[in-house]
């Protein structure tokens, strides 16, 4: 049994994290000020007196060091999400993202923590040259938020290299699965969709439905991710993808409905697609989890997404507008 911290654990991401270390029989502290988690995210495993929930943010270091003591592993999983508002705001991005990742290395060098683990993002690698996208490709982050969770990671690697941090990067693509955000901001695919469905909506595709996403279930992301924190490895990024690549016409043929077309966006790749040899080689890591599995798993669960917004061509067009004009621009 570990001690485990968890930044973001009331998230979507971190709160499967959070059930996955109880179910292995670790204490789990989780920090979240609950800006883009929710605490019902956690419902079920606070009803277990071996986890603890501490509303707090993680960028006020004075207030969250205290809680790093005695602990053995970091998960540092807690973000701000999404294009559109990193381009708006793009300060608070940064307050999260990058103050609140040093905050955390500095309360985990502080503390002696014994692993410490970095969700990264595929965004740093933009509109990539190279598929399936290794981990050495250009860096080429297109918005604030992919450029902000990039300089987090290069943060993380250089406390690996001059703190001796036990430290390692995981670097997550198209993560998809139950408890997957309902945030009244445009964005995942899988809300969007999901929502649509509920509300008898067609689904807003968009450009042709050709490009294709390396949808990783959310399960298998966990596995790796402790796998990684039980590792020796450090100072080291990894990919961690489903070792496939999936058209979003095929998931609208699994989630079965019609169609609406909108236009496509600038700055997104046809295509992402992780090469995941680096973390199968390093930590005999292998994604589980098949797409139309996870989707099916999805739709089981789909109550879950009855009170996310309904996103329509128009309402979308509206909130992707500073997408177009500065990226746009950008090309």
């Amino acid at each position: 049994m570990v001690k485990a911290l968890v930044t973001g654990g009331a998230g979507f991401i971190g709160s499967h994290l959070v059930d996955r270390l109880l179910a292995d029989g670790h204490d789990v502290l989780v920090i979240d000020n609950l800006a883009c988690g929710s605490d019902g995210n956690l419902a079920e495993a606070r009803q277990n007196p071996r986890c603890q929930l501490h509303v707090a943010d993680i960028a006020d270091g004075k207030t969250i060091a205290p809680l790093f003591q005695g602990i053995d592993w970091v998960f540092h999983l807690a973000a701000l999400a999404d294009i559109v508002p990193s381009i708006q705001r793009p300060i608070p991005y940064h307050s999260a993202n990058v103050d609140g990742t040093i905050s955390v290395l500095e309360a985990s060098r502080a503390a002696g923590v014994k692993r410490f683990v970095y969700a990264a993002s595929s965004s740093c690698y933009g509109i990539p040259d190279v598929y399936p996208t290794p981990e050495n490709a250009d860096k080429r982050p297109m918005y604030p938020y992919a450029l902000t969770k990039y300089v987090g990671e290069q943060y993380v690697m250089h406390w690996a290299q001059t703190y001796g941090l036990p430290a390692v990067s995981l670097r997550f693509f198209n993560v998809y699965g139950p408890r997957a955000r309902t945030s009244g901001t445009y964005g995942a695919v899988f809300g969007v969709f999901l929502a649509q469905k509920l509300a008898n909506k067609p689904f807003t595709v968009v450009g042709d439905g050709s490009q294709t996403r390396d949808f990783t279930y959310v399960t298998d992301v966990v596995a790796a991710v402790v796998q990684a924190a039980e590792s020796d490895i450090a100072g080291l990024c990894m990919n961690v993808g489903s070792d496939n690549t999936y058209s979003v016409n095929r998931l609208v043929e699994l989630l079965g409905g019609p169609i609406t077309y909108i236009p496509k966006r600038p700055g997104e790749p046809d295509c992402t697609f992780a090469d995941t040899r680096l973390i199968s080689q390093k930590l005999g890591w292998k994604p589980k989890v098949s797409f139309e599995a996870g989707v099916a798993t999805m739709i089981a669960n789909i109550d879950y997404w009855r009170t996310a917004p309904v996103w329509t061509p128009d309402s979308i067009h509206t909130a992707t507008a500073d997408w177009f004009q500065y990226l746009g621009a950008a090309q």
